[in-house]
């Protein structure tokens, strides 16, 4: 008698967790294939997103977290003229988004 390997035993093992834990054994092979159709695109979405907008996100609130501790301006505009700057701000438009001077918590001399 042939046994089937241990890689495909796992695979198995772990297929029937998969049904089991969403109750798919008691579908249909149609209502099946569109629950995996669906599951698969928003999952796909989702990575699809993370990968594209999670590495500048990160970025500027690192640069927002060390200006917090620091306080110094000044390594965030050379942050943001290396290229660290995100669409839709000028370059010479002040840090913050128009919270120039007044705002910033700290007193002008």
């Amino acid at each position: 008698m042939l046994y089937p390997s241990a890689l495909l035993r796992w695979f198995q093992r772990k297929r029937y967790q998969y049904e089991v834990t969403f109750s798919l054994y008691m579908l249909t092979s149609t209502e099946k294939f569109i629950f995996n159709s669906v599951l698969f695109l928003l999952l796909s979405l989702l990575i699809i997103a993370a990968s594209l907008y999670l590495p500048e996100h990160m970025t500027i609130i690192a640069n927002r977290m060390f200006y917090y501790f620091s306080g110094n301006e000044e390594t965030l505009a050379a942050n943001a003229q290396k290229g660290g700057q995100h669409a839709g701000m000028s370059p010479n438009a002040p840090l913050g988004g128009g919270l120039a001077g007044n705002g910033r918590g700290y007193m002008e001399p």
